[in-house]
């Protein structure tokens, strides 16, 4: 029993945080979530250069969240170039939007910490944020409110249990589209992102 259970700790250790969202993948083509209810409240955070960024400064502009942590040992290293595809190719068509990363761990994601992060995958600047500067605790409740997603601490871990989606969010703060953020084959989803942002 003890082997078994050894077993089963290490599947969801390796699993991390992406057993919170198999749901609305593009394997299902099953993007929508307009009908979902869900809004993103008024926020102010931190950004990668330490000047508050937030709600104000994206509204009436589509922009693509995510969550990340810079120390992920799972599942953020698949998430995040795939970032990058998206944020490549909207540059490539000429789309005018921002791409949004939380941090799920912000004691240890210091702005300085971040804008290197973001150098180093290659996100664009004025395109691509990385939001920190708030309680755990805090975005916990944020995290659920805006995009219906809870965020852990994994026990025993150096992981952080988060979504593994990337949420649409339309110019008026609602959330429109969910993406599985862990097929490395984007094209589906690119090729719906760029057709939602120019309905």
């Amino acid at each position: 029993m003890k082997h078994f259970l050894s077993i089963l700790g290490l599947l969801l250790l390796l699993s991390g945080c992406g057993w919170l969202y198999s749901i609305g993948d593009s394997a299902t083509n099953d993007f929508d979530l307009s009908k979902s209810g869900m809004a993103v409240p008024e926020f102010e955070f931190t950004n990668q250069f330490d000047e508050q960024y937030g709600s104000e400064d994206l509204k009436g502009q589509f922009w693509l969240a995510k969550m990340v942590f810079t120390n992920c040992p799972t599942v953020c290293p698949i998430m995040t170039p795939n970032m990058i595809s998206l944020q490549d190719a909207m540059i490539d068509e000429g789309i005018e939007m921002k791409f949004i990363s939380f941090t799920v761990d912000p004691e240890r994601d210091t702005p300085e910490h971040l804008r290197k992060y973001g150098q180093n995958i290659g996100a664009k600047e004025g395109y691509w944020y990385f939001l920190t500067g708030y309680a755990f605790e805090d975005f916990q409740d944020f995290s659920i409110e805006a995009f219906n997603s809870p965020v852990e601490n994994l026990e025993d871990s150096e992981d952080i249990l988060h979504t593994t989606r990337f949420f649409l969010v339309d110019p008026e703060g609602q959330v429109i589209r969910g993406y599985d953020g862990m097929i490395t084959d984007q094209t589906e989803v690119i090729e719906d992102l760029i057709a939602t942002v120019n309905e």
